[in-house]
Formats: C-alpha cells, sequence, structure tokens
C-alpha cells in the first residue's frame, strides 16, 4: 500500500526506462496496487504487470474485492496469491489460498503462490512442516500443466521488513526443500521447471549472494522495489 497513483506512475515509468538498460536476462514483473493497474499498463511494454492479490470468487456481493477476471481486463497478467501479510493480517488460510490458486489459474493469471514461517515456527523447529503444508494444501488438486503456470515465491516471514536477512545458505536450503517437495507431490519436471523466489529483505547490497544459490531464481521484492535504481541493481544482480 505504497504510492499515489501520480506516484505509482511516474515509478513504473522509470522502471520501464530502467528495464532497457539492465544487463541481466531477469524477467522483471511489478505489483501496483489495484488502483494502478490500468494505468500502469498502459506506460509498460518490456516490464510484466501483476496485482498484489485477488478474490476468491469469481462475482457477486462480495463489496471491496477484486475477481481475478477484473484483472485481467486491466492487462494484469499475474498475481500475488498467499502472500505473508495476507496470511496474518487477514487471516488467509491454506483452503482460501487454494481456492483463490484455482480460480486464478481458470481464469487465465499467472499465481506468484507465497509461503513461508514465522521465527517462532524456525526456532520450534517446525519450518519444514509449516512449508509443507502450505505448499501441499495451499496447491491441492492443482494438474501438472497448470503447474507450468504457477510461480513460488519462499518470505520467511521473520525476515521481512525486519531488515534481518536469510543467510545465503539458509535461503539455499528452504528453496531446495521446496524444489524436492515438488518433487513428490507433482513431478521431478515441474520441480526442475519452477520459478523459486527469494523475498526477505532482499536489497541491491545482499541480492549477489542471495542469487548465486542454485535454487533461488529471482527475488520477490518489497521496500526495494520503492526506488527505481535500487530495483535495477537488484534485476542486475541476477
Amino acid at each position: 500500500m505504497n504510492t499515489t497513483l501520480k506516484d505509482g506512475m511516474e515509478l513504473a515509468q522509470a522502471v520501464e526506462k530502467l528495464e532497457k538498460e539492465k544487463t541481466s536476462d531477469a524477467l522483471v514483473i511489478i505489483a501496483p496496487p489495484y488502483t494502478h493497474l490500468s494505468k500502469v499498463n498502459e506506460l509498460i511494454d518490456d516490464v510484466k504487470l501483476s496485482a498484489q492479490n485477488c478474490a476468491s470468487e469469481a462475482l457477486g456481493a462480495f463489496t471491496g474485492d477484486i475477481s481475478p477476471e477484473m484483472l485481467l481486463s486491466t492487462g494484469a497478467e499475474y498475481v500475488i496469491i498467499g502472500h505473508s501479510e495476507r496470511r496474518s493480517i487477514y487471516n488467509e488460510d491454506n483452503e482460501l489460498l487454494n481456492k483463490k490458486m484455482k480460480l486464478a489459474l481458470s481464469t487465465g493469471l499467472k499465481p506468484i503462490f507465497c509461503c513461508g514461517e514465522l521465527l517462532e515456527e524456525r526456532e520450534a523447529g517446525k519450518l519444514f512442516d509449516v512449508i509443507r503444508e502450505q505448499l501441499a494444501v495451499g496447491l491441492k488438486d492443482i494438474t501438472i500443466d497448470e503447474m507450468g503456470k504457477v510461480v513460488i515465491a519462499y518470505e520467511p516471514v521473520w525476515a521481512i521488513g525486519t531488515g534481518v536477512v536469510a543467510s545465503p545458505d539458509q535461503a539455499q536450503e528452504m528453496h531446495k526443500f521446496i524444489r524436492d517437495l515438488l518433487i513428490d507431490l507433482f513431478s521431478e519436471q515441474v520441480a526442475e521447471d519452477m520459478t523459486i523466489l527469494y523475498g526477505g529483505s532482499c536489497k541491491p547490497s545482499n541480492a549477489d549472494e542471495l542469487f548465486a544459490n542454485p535454487d533461488v531464481d529471482g527475488g520477490l521484492i518489497g521496500g526495494a522495489a520503492l526506488k527505481a535504481e535500487d530495483f535495477l541493481a537488484i534485476v542486475n544482480a541476477y
């Protein structure tokens, strides 16, 4: 929940301009607030557009919600589902997120599905159990073909906005666990092809070492994306 429409459009224009100057081959996706989507879509070409969330219902009396079909009509191609803030602040559970995933995929959106453990869950040694349940339930009954349209983002909740970052070894350990879990849930091909992003206080100063890990395929960037130059530095670290 950052930027007015004017500020958001200026940021999108700056990112689009810098996208043409990037030195990496990373795919760049931006996820502005709902109010910005249509206008931002008119300003970008190489950069892809994502929404930050979507409803679990296709239409009806759900005042304030935005359906996947509405998002598609703005030009959005992706949608973030299950972000840690949606889970913690709005109590979105794995079953609800599974419903959102199925609806988004059926509508034609490409979901960026988030998972991650709390500090107390990590300290209690439950980190792998938490991620296993989030993925097993959140991705339940999604087909192998549909999984080809899914991106997964690992968000260690204890490292979001805290300035604390998972070490490269911690990030790799969990990303490798997620990839291995996808073999059990789907197939080796799904696991091999899956893009798994790291999201947790990633910034220009630490992006290099995080992205150097074999199972870290990019980043889900929050606060560091609010300055186009910082965002480009992270993109170029990939």
